[in-house]
C-alpha cells in the first residue's frame, strides 16, 4: 500500500518537522502510524515532501523529511460547472471528481436544482464540498488541491461567461448528437464540463452556453445520475489527454 498523504498550508523549509493538529491527529491516532513508517506531506499547490517517522506523540508525530519533489499542474486544466444536487448527491459528485483528477468546481444554480444555497445554507454547502473535495485529494494522492469556485453557487449568465474564457466547453446532455469521445480537444487553457442537476438542464441554459461557445454531448446510450455523469466524463477526458 502506498504511503498516505498529509496536507499542509506550506511545507516544512527544515530537515525535521513536528505534525500536529488535525493531520498529525489523523496519522498518529487514527492512522496509527509507528516510527519507522513513511508518509507523503503536500502544500495543495504542487509542492511534495517525503518523510519518516522518528517519534509518535499525543496526536503528533516526529518527523525526518527525506526528499522533496514538485509537481506541475496539469495542462489543460479541467474544470466541472456541477449543478447543485439533493442530498449528498453534489458531494459524492464532488469526491469522484476530485479522485479522478478535476482541477476546478463550479457549483451552478440551475434553474432544475431542487436545492438552493442561499446566505448561511450556501456557505456551509460550499464549504462541505471544500472539506470533501480535501479528503478525497488526500486518499488519491494528489499534489494539487482542486479549487471549489470561491461564490457559494455561479449563476447561468456567470457559467456563460466562464465558457466564453475557456479553451473549449460542452454541455453533457442526453439529446446531443456529438460525443466526447470524438469532438477535438484543446492542447493548453481551459477546458469546462457543464453537468446538470437531478433534472436535467434546461433549454433555455442550453440555448446559453451554446451562444456562449459551448458544444452539447453524450457519453453514450444511457442517461447517468448528476452524482456519476462529471466523474464519467471526466474519465474520458483524462484518457484522451493522456493523463491515464
Amino acid at each position: 500500500m502506498s504511503a498516505p498523504l498529509f496536507l499542509l498550508d506550506s511545507l516544512p523549509t527544515a530537515d525535521t518537522l513536528t505534525l500536529d493538529g488535525p493531520e498529525g491527529h489523523h496519522a498518529a491516532t487514527v492512522q496509527r502510524l509507528r516510527v519507522g513508517e513513511e508518509l507523503l506531506l503536500a502544500d495543495g499547490k504542487g509542492g511534495t515532501a517525503t518523510a519518516v517517522v522518528t517519534a509518535v506523540g499525543r496526536g503528533s508525530l516526529e518527523l525526518d523529511v527525506t526528499s522533496r519533489g514538485y509537481v506541475d499542474a496539469s495542462v489543460p486544466r479541467l474544470v466541472v460547472v456541477q449543478g447543485i444536487a439533493k442530498g449528498d448527491r453534489g458531494e459524492l459528485a464532488v469526491q469522484a471528481m476530485t479522485e479522478v483528477g478535476v482541477d476546478e468546481i463550479v457549483p451552478w444554480a440551475a434553474s432544475r436544482s431542487v436545492a438552493q444555497w442561499r446566505g448561511d445554507r450556501g456557505v456551509r454547502a460550499r464549504e462541505k464540498w471544500v472539506a470533501t473535495a480535501r479528503e478525497a485529494a488526500k486518499q488519491a494522492r494528489r499534489s494539487w488541491l482542486p479549487v471549489v469556485a470561491g461564490s457559494p453557487d455561479e449563476s447561468t449568465n456567470q457559467v456563460a461567461r466562464r465558457i466564453g474564457g475557456s479553451a473549449a466547453a460542452f454541455v453533457l446532455h442526453e439529446e446531443a448528437d456529438d460525443r466526447l469521445t470524438t469532438v477535438d480537444l484543446p492542447d493548453a487553457g481551459e477546458i469546462v464540463l457543464v453537468v446538470g442537476p437531478e433534472g436535467g438542464i434546461a433549454p433555455a441554459e442550453v440555448d446559453a452556453f451554446a451562444a456562449a461557445g459551448a458544444r452539447p454531448v453524450r457519453l453514450g446510450p444511457s442517461v447517468l445520475r448528476t452524482s456519476t455523469a462529471g466523474v464519467a466524463a471526466l474519465a474520458v477526458l483524462a484518457t484522451r489527454l493522456s493523463r491515464w
